[in-house]
């Protein structure tokens, strides 16, 4: 009877054995934990939409930041949901508004962790597009001046990294023009580079109210169909200054993630987006998945594909799981 010269399996015998032989794996440093900043004072309520994530007044945002430091999460990135919406989402670049203050609450207290913050003016519109909008179309440069000031504004609130998530051509060199003219050169940009028109985010809409009121965002986010475009979208935002990449959303489209990081060799980051969140949130209510090992099964094959870190709902959760099997 003749055997296999090669048995793989001898090398899955025991979770210590795999553990040896792994080729990939999950650490707290490859999370960025999102928070939604709302108006008021001693807010924590539940998001009906996301499950297990809350919206946060300023005056308890610090707690979530600080279980995040403990937990070994080196960054945090802010959502604003402010107390009125205009136009041209003004309250975006207001020095005192909600992500302002919690940047300033958050690096008093925890002043180790990263704070990162979203650059876009759909959470601050009225219309809930992510920019101007003129004839009803987004005004691109238009647009770019209003981002430009919110990354100024954050930064002068001591943001340590800004993320552009409009997808307007030319934001990447507005922003990094502006910040330098201001003094802030060492302020990193995070780029949401490929950021697909995606059916993903419909739970955060609802979170932070940002829906469109007319039309959709499929004129300035990018075709669920195309890969090569994602590629041009980078080179693009890296020649302009970008320090660092980001891939939206995820799971659906780790083959972008992949494509980016090997084409580029850059900084690359992954968004696990909301409805990604919220179909495991579903289906571990239900009791047809493990919950547990369906999240570090998500993350781990961000990691796989070429993710440097992940921005994730599972941020402070999934560190401390793993914290806990390192104390075993």
């Amino acid at each position: 009877m003749s055997f296999p010269i090669e048995r793989p399996r001898r090398l899955r015998r025991t979770e210590n054995l795999r553990r040896l032989v792994s080729e990939t794996r999950l650490s707290t440093s490859d999370f960025v934990q999102p928070l939604f900043v709302v108006p008021g004072n001693g807010v924590k309520n539940e998001i009906s939409s996301l499950p297990g994530q809350f919206h946060w007044s300023v005056d308890r945002v610090v707690e979530p930041a600080q279980r995040c430091s403990q937990a070994g999460v080196p960054a945090v990135i802010l959502f604003g949901i402010p107390s009125r919406k205009d136009e041209i989402g003004s309250a975006a670049y207001d020095d005192n508004g909600e992500v302002q203050l919690a940047i300033r609450a958050i690096k008093r207290e925890v002043p180790e962790l990263l704070v990162i913050t979203d650059v876009c003016l759909c959470e601050y519109t009225s219309h809930g597009h992510c920019g101007a909008v003129c004839n009803s179309e987004v005004a691109n440069d238009q647009t770019l001046e209003l981002l430009a000031r919110a990354a100024v504004s954050h930064a002068r609130a001591g943001a340590d990294i800004v993320a552009p998530s409009d997808m307007m051509d030319g934001r990447i060199g507005a922003i990094r023009q502006a910040l330098d003219a201001e003094g802030f050169e060492q302020v990193a940009i995070l780029s949401y580079a490929a950021k697909y028109a995606s059916a993903f985010y419909g739970p955060f809409r609802i979170a932070v109210d940002s829906a469109p009121q007319f039309g959709d965002r499929r004129g300035y986010q990018m075709d669920p169909a195309n890969a090569e475009e994602a590629l041009r979208e980078v080179e693009l935002d890296l020649a302009e200054g970008a320090d660092m990449v980001m891939i939206k959303p995820g799971i659906a489209y780790l083959d972008i993630l992949q494509s980016v990081k090997q084409r580029f060799r850059r900084v690359t980051s992954a968004y696990h987006v909301s409805g990604e969140y919220a179909m495991i949130e579903a289906a571990a209510a239900r009791g047809w998945v493990d919950r547990k090992r369906l999240v570090l099964e998500s993350l781990l094959a961000f990691k796989r594909a070429g993710a440097d870190f992940v921005l994730t709902y599972y941020a402070m959760e999934a560190a401390e799981w793993l914290n806990q099997e390192q104390d075993r």
